[in-house]
C-alpha cells in the first residue's frame, strides 16, 4: 500500500525549470516582521535528528496588495503573467542577518512570495511573483560575485501565486533534517554534478547493463537512487528507479543501516569503491545534502542530477522519465511539458517570459498511476489533501473514489468532525474557518 504524507509540508525545495534567461530583472510589497527562537536539528545516528543549540531566526511575511479571497491572485496591476523561480547554492555568508536586512531592503517593494532562507551556508529559495518582479531579484543577486553563476530554474505559476506568503528568514537548516553540521561547503564532500546529458548517457549505460548482466563488464556496477519521498515518486520518476519508503527526507536512510533494520536498502554490502550511486530529486538540493552524508559513510562514486529533474526535463525532455514533476506549492505537480523547449523560448527570446506563464497540454503516461483507495488506474498526476481537515493527508485518487469517500482518504474520515468540501479541479483547502460554518458541516451524512 502507498503511504501519502500530511499535506502540511514544512519542506522547502527547488521547484525548478530553468526557462528564460538567468539574466532578467525584478520589483514588491509590504511585510509584517516577527522573531522568535528555533531548535536546530542534527543527525544523531544515522537519519535521525536530535535537537542542537538555539539559533534565532528572522521573518518576514509579505501583505500582497492582489489577495484574493484565498491569498492567491492571477495577475499585477499591468496584468503580467506568474511565475515561480528556484534556487539555492552552498557558499559561505559571513553575516547573515546582515544580509537579510539586504534582502529585505531590495524584496520589501516587490509582488513576491516564497520561501527564501538564508544562514551561514548559503541559500536556498522557492518564490513566485509576476516576471518583472521575480526576474528584478535573480538579476540583483547575480549582481554579488558568489551568486553570479547561479543556476536559475523557473516554472508557470498557472494561477497566480504558487505561495500565501513570503517568509525571509535567518534559518539555521537550508533544508527540512538539520543539515548545519554537514560539510556542505566543501564541494569534495559533495557529490560530483552531472550535466543531464551526461545523466542521460549514465541512465542509458545502465539500462544496457541490467539487459546483459547486473555489472558492466568492467566489474562496476551502478545504482539509481531517488532521493525523494515516496508520494513523490508516485506521479513521477526515471525508468528503473525504486519507490522511496519515506515520506518526509530526515527519514532518508539509504546506506546508513545495517541489513536487519533495512533489508530493501538498495546501499547494503555493496562495494563502496566500486559502486555508482546515480542521485537524483526535484531541483538538486537534497542530493547535494545528502550525498555528503554518505561521502562521510565511506562511499566513493556519488554522482548527482545537476539542477534536478526540473533542469533535466528542460535540457533533454522525457527520456527515461515517465509521468509529471511532483513539486512543494499550491500547483502540486507540473507535466514535462512545461519544462521542454516548446513551452519556453530559449534566454534572450523576448517571448520566453511569456511562454514561461503557459503550461501546454500534452499526452502524459499516467499507466503506472493507481489510486492510493482502490489501486486502479488514475488518470489525473495530481494528489490532493483528505477532506478530514484532521487527517489531511496527501493522496492520488481516482474519480470514482474521490464521489464515493467524499473527497476522504478512506471510510472513517468521511464521518470526522472537521469535513470540508470535495475539492475538484485543480485547487487546494483553505483556512478552517471558510468551512466551519459550512453547509458541508451542518448537512447530514448521508
Amino acid at each position: 500500500m502507498r503511504v501519502s504524507p500530511a499535506a502540511t509540508l514544512s519542506v522547502s525545495l527547488t521547484i525548478p525549470l530553468p526557462i528564460a534567461s538567468t539574466k532578467a530583472r525584478f520589483s514588491g510589497d509590504h511585510f509584517r516582521f516577527k522573531q522568535y527562537l528555533l531548535n536546530n536539528q542534527i543527525f544523531s545516528r544515522p537519519g535521525r535528528l536530535v535537537s542542537e543549540k538555539p539559533s534565532r531566526r528572522w521573518t518576514f511575511s509579505c501583505k500582497c496588495r492582489n489577495r484574493g479571497r484565498n491569498g492567491y491572485a492571477k495577475f499585477d496591476d499591468e496584468g503580467e503573467d506568474f511565475i515561480v523561480v528556484n534556487f539555492y547554492r552552498f557558499v559561505s555568508i559571513g553575516d547573515p542577518e546582515a544580509e537579510i536586512e539586504k534582502h529585505f531592503s531590495f524584496l520589501k517593494d516587490l509582488n513576491i512570495r516564497g520561501r527564501i532562507y538564508l544562514n551561514e551556508q548559503g541559500i536556498n529559495a522557492q518564490y513566485s511573483g509576476p516576471s518583472k518582479d521575480a526576474l528584478a531579484y535573480v538579476e540583483w543577486l547575480k549582481g554579488d560575485e558568489r551568486f553570479s553563476d547561479l543556476l536559475v530554474q523557473m516554472s508557470p505559476a498557472i494561477n497566480g501565486h504558487a505561495f500565501p506568503k513570503l517568509k525571509l528568514q535567518n534559518k539555521p537548516s537550508l533544508y527540512e533534517g538539520g543539515i548545519s553540521h554537514l560539510p556542505l561547503l566543501d564541494p569534495p564532500m559533495r557529490a560530483k554534478p552531472l550535466e543531464p546529458s551526461e545523466w542521460k548517457r549514465k541512465l542509458k549505460d545502465l539500462t544496457d547493463d541490467d539487459e546483459a548482466s547486473p555489472s558492466s563488464s568492467s566489474g562496476r556496477s551502478c545504482i539509481l537512487l531517488d532521493v525523494r519521498n515516496g508520494y513523490e515518486w508516485d506521479v513521477g520518476h526515471f525508468r528503473g528507479a525504486r519507490r522511496p519508503e519515506v515520506d518526509c527526507f530526515r527519514n532518508t536512510s539509504f546506506g546508513l543501516s545495517d541489513e536487519k533494520e533495512a533489508p530493501s536498502d538498495p546501499l547494503i554490502n555493496v562495494d563502496k569503491e566500486k559502486t555508482d550511486i546515480l542521485m537524483y530529486c526535484t531541483g538538486g538540493i537534497r542530493c547535494d545534502v545528502y550525498s555528503t552524508v554518505l561521502r562521510q559513510r565511506g562511499f566513493k562514486n556519488l554522482y548527482t542530477l545537476k539542477g534536478g529533474v526540473s533542469h533535466y526535463l528542460e535540457e533533454e525532455g522525457t527520456a527515461e522519465w515517465v509521468g509529471n514533476l511532483f513539486v512543494f506549492d499550491s500547483r502540486l505537480s507540473l507535466p514535462p511539458a512545461a519544462y521542454s523547449d516548446k513551452a519556453v523560448d530559449k534566454p534572450g527570446s523576448d517571448n520566453a517570459v511569456d511562454k514561461a506563464g503557459r503550461t501546454p497540454q500534452t499526452p502524459v503516461d499516467t499507466s503506472f498511476a493507481k489510486c492510493y483507495i482502490c489501486d486502479s488506474q488514475v488518470q489525473e498526476l495530481r494528489h490532493r489533501n483528505c477532506a478530514n481537515l484532521d487527517c489531511n493527508r496527501l493522496f492520488l485518487c481516482c474519480a470514482e473514489c474521490v464521489v464515493d469517500l467524499k473527497g476522504c482518504c478512506c471510510s472513517n474520515c468521511i464521518t470526522a468532525p472537521r469535513l470540508r468540501p470535495v475539492l475538484h479541479g485543480v485547487k487546494r483547502y483553505e483556512k478552517w474557518h471558510v468551512y466551519r460554518d459550512s453547509e458541508v458541516q451542518t448537512a447530514p451524512l448521508v
